[in-house]
């Protein structure tokens, strides 16, 4: 997707060159946010004050249709250290957020929402735990300002994001985050995979730390987010963890659960052979049977698939060993 944006020939409202790099990138993706922009920049530009870094703050557009980018031009000529990127069409958050990481020129990178539920008093100490060690930053929003709906639906996705990656992180989709450089030059983003930013960076060995923060209530507009992008988030779950966890053995994820289906499968299938032969009687289309054969069937298909998943694996590692060998000749 981030690809994508940068195929369209994206907008820009200042690129910066007329500026000394700044210390501290904020990446600000938007979409129909114009009411709330010039207050973010106003409050950034606050709460960075005592720090005496320079700065920039980026704005994505996302392809808004109610004017954005206008104001964000308008911003930039009254205070250079403001740019906005815009994209011509809507292609979700993780694409602005890649087009922002690519954008930005700091050596440490902070992402916040433009509705203004987020505080950027709280940019200071998550930039402080950074200094502490951490390479993601991410912030907690402990007492959620949302409608229960919202705050439910998070809640489920946040348990099974911890079930699933054995990662304790409280609010892994919350805006507010800060990163070290390399840590948004790595981590992959498309689709949807915004919302799992400190799983792909804890599984990439990049060390993840988590703060509460503060969280607002919604000043103008609506939430766009609801129980569908809930489902949509636990399919990204799985993608995501079969491109981290298993994408090094696939034969884990597919083999290993068609081995016990064949098992279970074979086994009601000897149950139902058992009961033939001692009474004679037990029809030939019964559905026992039916579901052992059926289990055998799909625990081969996904067995087979685990091995064919690991010699591509092992196909695109030779590769790469026969490449660098050809490098050094």
């Amino acid at each position: 997707m981030a690809g994508g944006a940068v195929s369209q020939r994206p907008e820009h409202a200042g690129d910066g060159r007329d500026e000394g790099t700044p210390e501290l990138s904020i990446v600000v993706p938007v979409y129909n946010e114009r009411a709330t922009l010039a207050a973010l920049v106003d409050e950034c530009a606050a709460a960075l004050a005592p720090l005496k870094l320079a700065w920039e703050l980026i704005f994505i557009d996302d392809g808004s249709t109610d004017g954005s980018f206008g104001a964000i031009t308008e911003m930039h000529l009254r205070d250079r250290r403001v740019r906005g990127v815009r994209l011509r069409t809507n292609l979700g958050k993780s694409a602005a957020l890649a087009v922002g990481f690519r954008a930005a020129r700091g050596s440490r990178l902070v992402t916040i929402d433009g509705d203004l539920q987020d505080d950027p008093r709280e940019i200071p100490r998550l930039l402080a735990a950074l200094d502490e060690g951490a390479d993601l930053v991410s912030g907690w929003k402990t007492a959620r300002q949302d409608p229960p709906a919202r705050v439910l639906a998070s809640r489920v996705f946040n348990g099974l994001s911890r079930l699933a990656s054995g990662i304790a992180l409280h609010d892994v989709n919350c805006g507010l985050k800060a990163y070290r450089r390399e840590v948004a030059a790595e981590v992959p983003l498309y689709g949807e995979l915004h919302r799992f930013i400190p799983l792909l960076a804890h599984w990439r060995g990049f060390r993840v730390a988590e703060i509460a923060v503060t969280h607002r209530p919604r000043a103008v507009g609506r939430s766009r987010y609801g129980w569908s992008r809930v489902l949509r988030g636990i399919m990204d779950l799985v993608t995501v963890i079969c491109l981290t966890r298993y994408n090094r053995r696939p034969a884990h994820f597919f083999s290993l659960p068609g081995a016990g289906l064949v098992a279970i499968g074979l086994a009601i299938c000897t149950y139902i052979a058992y009961l033939r032969l001692r009474y004679g009687h037990i029809l030939q289309h019964h559905p026992l049977l039916i579901f052992g054969v059926l289990l055998v069937v799909v625990g081969v298909q996904l067995f087979t698939t685990g091995l064919l998943g690991e010699m591509m694996v092992d196909a695109g590692r030779r590769i790469d060993e026969d490449y660098e060998a050809a490098r050094k000749l």
